[in-house]
């Protein structure tokens, strides 16, 4: 047994990122379908709706209706995507992020320690082949969501959060302006779909998975990742 554990492990170690293709079904008794945003009828965020049994009273049949919820789950549950980690997650925001005109794309990476790991030919086994550079915001410019709250814009990710909340987009503006609430969206992470913390919004849930020197890989780690937000987080660390 200990042998078979110790080949699968290491089978799982050489095994590069182009090698795992991540798909789940959704959860039973439900389907996955979308909603259109409210200021910007393009954006499409993810729900779920559930299936209720009828109730039955005696001899009567009441039926009811199904239910929508916050979908978190990211495209694994969508049937017509299918995720390769090689190419990474659909891009999300990159339109809504340079439409804004305030950033600016870098033409390469100045950090030290991405220098230092891509001459450790090592690790050529498990690069990613599509390294994208990162952006940075324009001189004299700010980038965050509370920023833009402050200006009085409703940004894209402002009106993703409000469908998902069930609420006015003008409203999450104003929590995030008036420092109630978050909406944690780094510019160099577009694929992400944008959520709020706050008091006056949905309680959100923090998964946290760790790896290890000894039995971890590429492909545990992201399917760890994809079994915590299919059961509820809305955020990984």
């Amino acid at each position: 047994m200990l042998k078979n554990q110790n080949s699968d492990f290491k089978k799982k170690q050489n095994q590069s990122p182009s090698d795992l293709v991540i798909k789940y079904t959704p959860l039973s008794g439900s389907e996955k379908f979308y909603k259109s945003g409210k200021t910007f009828p393009d954006i499409k965020v993810p729900f779920r709706r559930i299936v209720l049994s009828d109730t039955v009273l005696e001899n009567t049949v009441n039926y009811n209706k199904p239910i929508d919820v916050y979908d978190c789950s990211g495209v694994y549950t969508d049937s017509n995507v299918t995720v390769n980690i090689s190419e990474g997650l659909p891009d999300l925001r990159s339109q809504w992020i340079t439409d804004r005109g305030d950033v600016d794309q870098l033409t390469g990476q100045n950090s030290a320690y991405f220098h230092t790991r891509k001459n450790d030919h090592s690790l050529d086994l498990i690069r990613f082949p599509n390294v994208k550079y990162p952006k940075k915001a324009k001189k004299n410019h700010n980038v965050t969501q509370l920023y833009y709250a402050k200006k009085g814009i409703i940004t894209p990710e402002m009106d993703y959060v409000a469908v998902r909340e069930g609420c006015d987009p003008e409203f999450v503006r104003s929590e995030v302006a008036a420092g109630r609430a978050i909406i944690p969206a780094n510019i160099n992470h577009p694929e992400l779909e944008p959520m709020i913390i706050g008091r006056k919004f949905l309680v959100k849930i923090n998964a946290n998975i760790g790896n290890s020197a000894v039995s971890s890989s590429i492909s545990e780690e992201v399917e760890k990742m994809t079994w915590a937000i299919r059961w509820g987080g809305d955020t990984v660390m």
